[in-house]
């Protein structure tokens, strides 16, 4: 029987494949004739190669001057060599410059490197297909503080790990991610399972827990993970690098009449705006139940009768009316995950790519940049109103680093433009700080520095089953230590309700995956 033409082309990439693993100098790689393939074969093969993560950038290092010339190994050219050299073609009084890139020792005739290339004022990219000296010019620097900056610390180099094809291929991987459809919400769950080691097991239905609200309390915790459209994206990229198995939550209130309220720092209003709302029951669960289309999974945490005991309701009470109404803490957002220098960045994030992704959100969205983390930064250095890339500038002139400035733990006391900054969670555990759950240590805990997991790691719930309300995972085949009340998956939360408290805690934490282990009292 005649082989099929892609099984031929299969057959011959499966040669070319042992070929080149036994050292046998090839034209091309098999990887670049992949695409040729039909889509059938070759979609498969390069989802295994690549994924959503290939889209991010690795730090190669960073050229200043011809004497500090440094090399490093590419996708494609295996040896590579990269310096600056200043000039003043223009005749401006800082002049401009020249990076050199000198590329040699391919793998293969046919690939290609992929570089993005930045400084605090300027983002660029290239890409490289033949073996020689490649430059890239920077007519005029933008001023005395750019130059300064390129002259001590030069210009970042970006490589694009995964070449022409894999970056394709991840773009591919992350569009999915932030689509309201079947097809995005397999890619988050594939993502999770992947890069964190999730599982998602489906539960037996009803998928909805017929609940009784008398068997809520003040206090008690919502956990939320939802798994598709543009909050289910955002989750799941929040869920990577921070290790929470929950990319949202809510907690629950009763006003003295015991009617049932849900407090949430993340509440969309009627103009689009992200907020902090106090919401009564029935509204916010009609919401998740039918209007909601991220699919949100939802989990409820009951208090410890011991720490219920200790919750202030008025002070609660007090605490969410002063916060009604405030926008939610983008402010602050990313900092609770980023607490050391190198052991909280999921390869190939790091500070470097963090400082570039920032200065294209600044140069693209000014606003946006200035809300998320500008402030922030401002805040850590003492300073007012300075720009992004006067930031990165001050803390060169400070002889400090940009990584060390990320590590600096937020402080629940600091006002910002438009008020205090709480997340979705900062916000339940700066009520719980209110009503007095944490006790005489209170005022040594920076609530902002807290991710989801960090929260409910918690030794503040439920331990015995047997106190759950009786239609707590009411015809779930396995019996979880919370209640879950929606979701065709069940949810995990490792290291659930494990954690005591102590001063300081969750400032000075690493996070790396798959196991996202922490050292004691960090």
């Amino acid at each position: 029987m005649a082989s099929s033409p892609s099984l031929l082309f299969a057959a011959a990439v499966t040669t070319l494949t042992f070929l080149s693993v036994h050292s046998v100098k090839l034209p091309f790689h098999p990887r670049d004739v992949l695409p040729l393939l039909p889509r059938q074969i070759s979609w498969p093969i390069l989802n295994s190669l690549h994924g959503a993560v290939d889209l991010l950038p690795t730090f190669v290092g960073s050229a200043s001057s011809p004497n500090d010339s440094f090399e490093w190994k590419g996708a494609c050219f295996y040896q590579n060599t990269a310096w600056m050299e200043f000039h003043n073609k223009t005749g401006s009084e800082f002049g401009g410059g020249t990076l050199h890139l000198k590329v040699s020792k391919p793998h293969s005739w046919t690939c290609m490197d992929i570089y993005v290339f930045a400084t605090p004022y300027t983002v660029t990219w290239d890409y490289y297909l033949l073996s020689r000296e490649h430059t890239l010019e920077f007519k005029e620097w933008q001023g005395k503080d750019e130059f300064e900056y390129v002259k001590n610390r030069g210009v970042s180099i970006f490589l694009m790990q995964a070449g022409m094809l894999g970056t394709l291929q991840a773009l591919w991987d992350v569009f999915p991610l932030f689509t309201n459809t079947g097809w995005g919400e397999n890619s988050n769950i594939g993502f999770l399972e992947k890069h964190m080691g999730a599982s998602f097991d489906q539960r037996p239905q009803p998928w909805v827990t017929n609940i009784s609200i008398d068997d809520i309390h003040s206090g008690d915790f919502l956990a939320i993970s939802k798994i598709r459209g543009r909050w289910g994206g955002f989750e799941t990229l929040e869920k990577w690098v921070s290790g929470a198995y929950a990319g949202h939550s809510a907690v629950c209130l009763k006003d003295s009449e015991g009617k049932l309220w849900v407090g949430e720092s993340g509440h969309e209003n009627e103009k689009g705006e992200d907020i902090i709302a106090v919401l009564p029951w029935d509204e916010w669960w009609e919401f998740e139940l039918n209007k909601d289309d991220s699919n949100p999974h939802i989990a409820l945490l009951p208090l410890h009768p011991d720490i219920r005991a200790k919750f202030n309701e008025t002070a609660a009470w007090e605490y969410a009316r002063s916060m009604e109404g405030q926008p939610y803490g983008f402010h602050n957002l990313i900092f609770s995950w980023i607490d050391t220098i190198e052991d909280n960045y999921p390869p190939p994030l790091d500070a470097h790519v963090v400082a570039s992704v920032m200065t294209v959100w600044n140069q693209i969205q000014p606003a946006y940049a200035a809300n998320m983390w500008n402030e922030a930064l401002n805040k850590r250095l003492g300073t007012q109103n300075l720009t992004f890339p006067d930031i990165l500038v001050e803390v060169e002139k400070r002889g400090s680093s940009f990584d060390q400035l990320l590590t600096i733990p937020e402080q629940d006391d600091w006002e910002y433009s438009d008020g205090k900054s709480t997340s979705c969670v900062a916000f339940i555990l700066e009520m719980y700080k209110e009503a007095g759950l944490f006790g005489p240590i209170a005022s040594s805990i920076q609530v902002t520095e807290f991710t989801i997991k960090d929260a409910y790691m918690l030794k503040f719930f439920e331990n015995n089953s047997s106190r759950l309300p009786k239609w707590c995972n009411d015809g779930d085949t396995v019996k979880l230590p919370f209640c879950q009340i929606k979701g065709k998956y069940r949810m995990e939360l490792p290291l659930y309700n494990t954690m005591e408290t102590y001063p300081h805690m969750n400032e000075r934490c690493p996070s790396l995956p798959p196991k996202y282990s922490r050292l004691q009292n960090c």
